[in-house]
């Protein structure tokens, strides 16, 4: 991630009015258990995010292991496993397999991220897949704003 938007999400999450939007950095025992337990690598946008952040609120709901309270106790292993079980019979299912899922939009269908770095949602009411982002950090810039 470039070094401007992080200083940007850093001066935001660190206001002490928006703890709740951040959580703890994940560590490394965490992402090389979460790697091999998912069968991915995260890339490493996503891991500089968390090893900063944790799980945080930016215009979205980024998941990770330790999230800020006002995301939810979900982590990105939870997620991923429970989207990989109940999509396996629809058409990203095997997309899903290659893939984790970082968060989840307003209507529960999650946004992931796959092994080319892409940043897709998949839509479990009709099965379809729309690109977001060509990268984690791209999608960031397209969801983040200063309140």
């Amino acid at each position: 991630m470039n070094e401007a938007l992080l200083e940007r999400l850093q001066k935001f999450l660190s206001r002490e009015d928006r703890a709740s939007l951040v959580g703890c950095p994940a560590t490394q025992e965490e992402i090389s258990h979460a790697e091999q337990l998912l069968n991915v690598r995260f890339h490493e946008d996503y891991l500089r995010f968390i090893r900063m952040f944790g799980g945080a609120y930016v215009g979205l709901a980024i998941h990770a292991f330790s999230n800020g309270s006002s995301i939810g106790n979900e982590t990105i292993v939870d997620l991923t496993l429970d989207f990989r079980e109940q999509s396996k019979e629809l058409p990203f299912g095997d997309e899903l397999r290659a893939s984790y899922v970082i968060s989840i939009d307003g209507s529960g269908d999650p946004i992931i991220i796959d092994q080319t770095e892409k940043v897709f949602i998949c839509y479990h009411d009709t099965g379809e897949v729309k690109f977001l982002a060509d990268s984690f950090e791209a999608l960031i810039e397209d969801n983040f704003y200063e309140w």
